[in-house]
């Protein structure tokens, strides 16, 4: 093992991310994952808290640019268009590491406890682009649906853009559910 390496974080998504494919999310370990890594385990347990918060990783940083893309918007701005262009723009990132997002999304889709888990993140930045809309003085239940329909688009988006695995940005992904939903609305 290296004394040091750059991007120890990186590299140890990558080796969960390969291990889980070689052999399943229940049969691997930290340890398996930071030797692959060329990390210590003690290493990983300082970027990591378990081997699921390598698939979660950023979920924080996500909720955190979507609440502020909220508050930045014109205050004149339709609530639903603001939530939908704070999680196109925040969901941008994910543009350049399409192939890790999409071997994520298989192993939390193989494995129900991540798929909760998932649900548990997505929970957290409905309630943030709550909060933010609420601080933006949209009123309840309004602010809550809101938010829900944002995130339901972006789960939408997330997806049709990994199935796709054509290159049409995710953020576009995400506002053409959102301009379904709106269409779907008008009935």
């Amino acid at each position: 093992m290296a004394r040091w390496e750059p991007d120890a974080r990186g590299r140890m998504t990558r080796a969960a991310l390969d291990l889980y494919a070689e052999q399943g999310f229940e049969q691997t370990t930290t340890a398996q994952i930071a030797r692959r890594a060329g990390v210590t385990e003690r290493t990983y347990f300082r970027h990591f808290a378990d081997k699921r918060e390598v698939l979660f990783d950023g979920s924080h940083e996500l909720e955190a640019a979507v609440a502020s893309a909220i508050t930045a918007a014109p205050d004149t701005a339709d609530p639903l268009d603001v939530v939908g262009d704070a999680v196109a723009t925040a969901v941008a990132a994910l543009e350049e590491r399409r192939e890790l997002a999409a071997r994520r999304a298989a192993v939390v889709a193989a494995t129900p406890h991540l798929q909760e888990r998932e649900l548990l993140k997505l929970a957290a930045l409905r309630d943030a682009a709550a909060a933010a809309l609420r601080a933006r003085g949209v009123p309840e239940p309004d602010a809550s649906m809101v938010a829900e329909a944002g995130v339901g688009a972006f789960r939408v988006g997330f997806d049709a853009w990994i199935a796709s695995g054509q290159s049409r940005p995710v953020g576009d992904e995400v506002r053409s559910a959102l301009a379904a939903l709106r269409a779907q609305a008008r009935g």
